[in-house]
């Protein structure tokens, strides 16, 4: 299945951080924070301005971005866990 954003939202893989923390304990899933950090898969067709004009996007697919602990809706595909959000929500763009 593929799904294609619209308007100026970008569909986000959550980057899971690891299982063990550095103590070697092993944290469940409850416990864990919901991941700030995510990639790219897909951004949406534009956000249009008073003209009529396309805004060209901010981020772009592949890009490594910070979005906000709680926010965006959360969408299943194929069995792997999305986020969906407006380009607005999304804190800044990680470079290596």
């Amino acid at each position: 299945m593929k799904i294609q954003p619209l308007g100026d939202r970008v569909l986000v893989e959550p980057l899971k951080e690891g299982e063990v923390n550095k103590g070697g304990i092993i944290i469940p899933d409850t416990a864990k924070e919901k991941p700030q950090e995510g990639k790219v898969i897909a951004v949406g067709t534009g956000k249009l301005n008073d003209k009529g004009e396309k805004i060209a996007f901010n981020v772009k697919k592949g890009d490594r971005v910070l979005m906000p602990k709680y926010g965006g809706t959360e969408v299943k595909i194929d069995g792997k866990e999305y986020q969906i959000v407006r380009e607005e929500d999304i804190l800044g763009i990680i470079e290596d």
